[in-house]
């Protein structure tokens, strides 16, 4: 070994663990414990506590689609009522494009899903708070 490697300083020494903590607390005298606090009482229920109603938000249709598209099915969704807005209507493409995990556009109120499936889209908009009509 050489020299220099002889006169180290450690810097993390082995420790001891906790084998002599016993010993150490022995000689405390800390005297009876004080009583527990009382649990807070329960929170009288509120309205906030009630079930969520999903908002009614209007009918919509689904139509299976595959002319004009290379033999490929779409969906689409149509017949939205005015009250939803064409900024409601792409955020409403964006997450229905991340639940069923295909792609879709939104064009002239309606919105186009790829692919072969009424029953997500259904299920979706259902839980959105739409009454949905058409493809079975």
């Amino acid at each position: 070994m050489r020299p220099e490697k002889q006169n180290r300083i450690s810097v993390n020494p082995p420790q001891q663990g906790l084998s002599g903590l016993g010993q150490a607390l022995s000689g405390l005298d800390l005297g009876p414990l004080p009583p527990a606090p009382a649990p807070p009482p329960a929170p009288a229920k509120s309205a906030a506590d009630e079930p969520v109603k999903p908002r009614k938000l209007g009918r919509v249709v689904l139509r299976r689609e595959t002319a004009h598209r290379g033999g490929r099915t779409v969906i689409v969704i149509h017949d939205f009522p005015t009250n939803v807005t064409l900024p409601a209507l792409n955020d409403l493409a964006r997450e229905l494009r991340h639940a069923i995990g295909t792609g879709g556009t939104v064009r002239e109120r309606t919105i186009e899903m790829q692919g072969d499936q009424p029953a997500k889209i259904r299920a979706f908009l259902e839980r959105a708070g739409f009454q949905v009509a058409g493809v079975t």
